[in-house]
């Protein structure tokens, strides 16, 4: 027989705390993305920033509809969205859409770039990462205090 007590249990951590965070960066993101496009003359580094700043905001987005959804689903969802609104692009819709409406294009892009589908994942991908190491320290954090 072990006199050892079990450990105690570690809460989850809470999706009303994540969405709070995940909501705050999401501000944060979109302005972000806002001054790049109006601030940062058109090229490589823009576009890049673009992309990676339309990812986050779509992993954050899902992570606010879905706070208990576990950062790899998170990213999932979120490259999905960023590779199927790319090769939307392809069809030539979100270009014309755009020319119509100009702030469709922050939303649908206009025109492929097989880069962008890089940086979409790329940028996922080290958000969930972050994302875990975050929640690893919530709930290190709540089970010393």
């Amino acid at each position: 027989m072990s006199d050892a007590s079990p450990a105690p249990r570690v809460p989850p951590v809470s999706g009303g705390r994540r969405r709070l965070i995940a909501g705050a960066a999401l501000v944060l993101c979109v302005g972000a993305g806002l001054a790049v496009h109006v601030f940062v003359p058109d090229g490589a580094v823009s576009d890049i920033a673009g992309d990676a700043l339309y990812a986050a905001a779509a992993y954050l987005a899902i992570v606010i509809v879905l706070p208990r959804l576990p950062p790899v689903g998170a990213a999932a969802i979120a490259g999905t969205w960023c590779v199927a609104i790319e090769l939307f692009q392809l069809t030539g819709v979100p270009l014309e859409l755009g020319a119509r409406f100009a702030p469709a294009m922050l939303v649908l892009g206009t025109v492929f770039d097989a880069r962008d589908l890089i940086v979409y994942l790329a940028t996922v991908v080290v958000l969930a990462l972050g994302d875990s190491a975050l929640r690893a320290v919530i709930r290190n954090s709540a089970h010393r205090g």
